[in-house]
């Protein structure tokens, strides 16, 4: 059966367009599962190529706290934010890794000073994968007697993962003074680790924070990142924007107080 030429020109651009809405809805709608769950280790997947790693530290003012980083892939390499609290934890997230996701590790990004966020560095270290953070994180690392990423960087810091790549940037202060923020642009997944909390969360630990800056820092972080699908924070569940919008409006009512 022959069409004529209009007719085959409406039936392309309507297929163009049934492809182009499918594709964004399967992008929009990625249904988080859950890829390990043991004891001291939780994988879950929440987009095709990025997976958040939870372990736990062990604190005297909150107990048992479990701890979020996040992993991104791409052709066969992998970038993780944020180590485990500890080098076991870290050599278990490293080893599933490699087996599992047959990546090669080429980052360790910390975005924090704080243990929950480079307490396992040592054991990347002891595994040749370099390790980058904002030169406050180095500075306040060694303070503490940690161990200290080895690249530093000021404002910005732009790796590749595959044929992908992934930034980090510091918007200022906020859960303390050198936190930083990850994202991950091919599948719009942000890392806001302790900068960012859960729905409900409460304020959390202040002893290093700048309680008034704080949601002024994460405005600038939503106003970078209006495309943001997914938004992982350092404590408890993911989501989207709306734990962009819950973080500033905690802070902006801590610092009407």
């Amino acid at each position: 059966m022959k069409f004529p030429g209009n007719l085959l020109l409406l039936l392309s651009i309507a297929i163009s367009v049934f492809n182009c809405s499918t594709q964004k809805q399967g992008t929009g709608h990625f249904k988080a599962k859950k890829m390990l769950n043991s004891e001291a280790l939780i994988i879950t997947q929440v987009s095709e190529n990025s997976f958040i790693h939870t372990t736990y530290l062990q604190t005297n003012d909150f107990g048992k706290v479990p701890c979020n980083g996040l992993i991104v892939r791409n052709s066969g390499e992998a970038i993780v934010f944020d180590t485990p609290s500890n080098d076991k934890d870290s050599e278990a997230l490293m080893q599933w890794i490699k087996t599992t996701l047959n990546c090669k590790i080429v980052g360790i990004i910390p975005t924090h000073f704080h243990h929950d966020c480079l307490g396992g560095l040592k054991a990347f270290e002891q595994n040749n994968i370099p390790s980058y953070a904002n030169v406050q994180t180095l500075e306040l690392a060694k303070a503490n007697n940690y161990t200290a990423p080895q690249n530093g960087f000021r404002d910005s810091l732009v790796l590749r993962v595959g044929v992908e790549k992934v930034t980090v940037k510091y918007f200022g202060e906020g859960h303390t003074k050198d936190n930083v923020v990850g994202y991950f642009p091919g599948e719009n997944v942000m890392f806001g680790g302790c900068l960012v909390k859960t729905m409900n969360a409460s304020k959390g630990y202040l002893g290093d924070a700048n309680v008034a800056a704080w949601s002024e820092t994460v405005e600038k972080v939503k106003r970078a990142y209006p495309d943001v699908k997914v938004v992982v924070p350092g404590h408890g569940d993911h989501g989207g924007k709306q734990l962009l919008d819950y973080t500033i409006q905690l802070f902006k009512q801590a610092d009407q107080q």
